[in-house]
């Protein structure tokens, strides 16, 4: 424990920003680091508590105590290496990631929770400053043939981990550059993309292949594929969007969230795209779904110059702090307003969309709304809506984007022509703690087996599946566990 009073002497402090009006004018990373003053007290703040919540709060399973602590030390390399230890890809959480260990932060209680995150992000990029981020190539090579298909999270995670274990992997990409959601996904606003590049560069040193645009499963049957192979790892993600089937959904200036910012993300790194790009340049904008994704399209939409932006959630506003219903250490559904709702944006709860209207043109010039009232179950959570009476009116609206999660992975090529079998949700059917799929040798992980989820739990799927097939390869795994990360740090 770096600083036992420390939790009482300072008060949570996150490092400042670029002021909205200045950060929208560009498409650059816009928080900045903390003085080392700020960021010794920081880590201060954590109290090294005996029964560490924050471990079971985050995915990964992080040691967070021991990495501040080496923080407040001035520790470089040991704090760097207790968090690499658990996360392949520090500098992707310490930027996008929810951070569920601060929700599980003891002190966060009855105090604002220590800054996880910021200190996570300030320790890699302290670490990549100082040389310590470096290829380590396996000294043994197993003569093992390994497939990752798909380079988001999870399969990047999958491949570090496999090739550590000295096997040789190959990473397939149906885009024409790695990355996944964090490249054509996440604004470079939150993830500027020669973050990316930098770790990608380290994982082609240390061995890890990388084919992209290639689309696995595309063209007709698997068997060539999995001979070619001694193990596969299925993580190409939950790309198929939730659609709004309402009246004039054909209507031209409708959407799919993911298409508006993939165009934007190739835009700023100068990568031409057949379609004709979405804009919001002078339009009134309405993002339909208040996620992380809803937000992203605000924060494009501003810096495209839109004339209006607002985002709508059929859910009523959530409480700005835990409330009976979200006992800690639970992660609590609060208000979130991102640096993009600060970025002007009008927010509304409990609002319904009926239809999208269109002119003679077919072009989209507004949308028809309800208000509604939501009934709750004994635990607080919402059963169903009924509209208020009265509340319909129409929106001004050119542009409207589709921001309200995904389904399933998509089914039609790689699913389909592999023969794996679905759940009930449509994701594939995997063995849970297993990862093991119906067909032999065939493993998956992230949103294509858990559905849409959090970048930190794809790293973590990644992880776990990566043990599991050198498990099935080797009769044993050296490979590191959530479970017993422990006794690798402190043990």
């Amino acid at each position: 424990m770096g600083k036992p009073t420390g939790f009482k002497e300072y008060g949570r402090e996150l490092p400042s920003k670029i002021a909205p009006a200045e950060r929208v004018k560009n498409y650059n990373e816009f928080v900045h680091e903390y003085p080392a003053e700020k960021l010794n007290e920081q880590s201060a703040r954590c109290m090294n508590c005996g029964i560490p919540f924050c471990h079971s709060g985050c995915p990964l399973g992080n040691v967070i105590p021991e990495f501040n602590d080496a923080v407040y030390q001035g520790k470089w390399e040991e704090a760097y290496l207790i968090l690499n230890s658990t996360n392949n890809f520090p500098e992707f959480t310490g930027r996008i990631c929810p951070a569920p260990c601060e929700a599980a932060c003891v002190l966060g209680i009855n105090k604002p929770p220590v800054a996880i995150e910021e200190i996570e992000k300030h320790i890699i990029e302290i670490a990549y400053s100082k040389g310590y981020v470096k290829p380590n190539t396996p000294v043994l090579r197993s003569g093992k043939n390994v497939a990752v298909v798909g380079s988001g999270p999870a399969g990047l995670a999958a491949a570090a981990q496999l090739n550590k274990a000295g096997h040789t992997v190959t990473v397939y990409e149906r885009d024409d550059r790695p990355g996944g959601l964090l490249r054509y996904g996440i604004p470079d606003f939150k993830l500027e993309k020669n973050v990316i590049d930098r770790r990608l560069q380290i994982m082609e040193e240390e061995g890890v292949k990388f084919v992209c645009n290639t689309e696995v499963g595309a063209n007709g049957g698997m068997k060539d594929f999995i001979d070619q192979h001694d193990a596969i790892i299925m993580a190409a993600g939950s790309t198929i969007p939730r659609n709004l089937n309402i009246p004039g959904r054909e209507l031209k200036g409708v959407h799919f969230a993911m298409d508006f910012l993939k165009q934007q993300n190739k835009t700023v790194s100068n990568i031409s795209f057949p379609d004709e790009k979405i804009l919001a340049t002078e339009k009134d904008v309405i993002v339909i779904g208040g996620g992380d994704t809803g937000s992203d399209c605000v924060g494009t939409s501003n810096r495209q110059h839109a004339n209006t932006v607002k985002q709508f959630e059929l859910m009523g506003q959530p409480p700005a702090d835990r409330n009976a219903n979200m006992p800690w250490p639970t992660y609590p559904m609060v208000l979130k307003t991102t640096s993009s709702h600060e970025e002007g944006c009008e927010r509304f709860w409990g609002i319904n969309t009926k239809e999208f209207l269109g002119n003679e043109n077919g072009e989209l010039r507004g949308i028809l709304v309800s208000d509604v009232s939501w009934e709750l179950d004994p635990l607080g959570r919402p059963v169903k809506f009924v509209e208020i009476e009265g509340s319909e009116r129409e929106l001004p609206c050119q542009l409207a984007l589709l921001a309200m999660g995904f389904l399933h992975p998509q089914h039609h090529g790689l699913v389909e022509n592999a023969g794996l079998e679905l759940d009930a949700r449509g994701n594939v059917n995997a063995i849970e703690g297993q990862y093991a799929t119906n067909i032999p040798k065939i493993f998956a992980a992230g949103d294509m087996r858990r559905g849409q989820s959090l970048v930190v739990w794809a790293i973590s799927e990644g992880r776990e599946a990566a043990r599991r097939a050198d498990e099935f390869l080797m009769g044993k795994s050296s490979l590191p566990s959530k479970d017993r990360v422990r006794e690798y740090i402190i043990g």
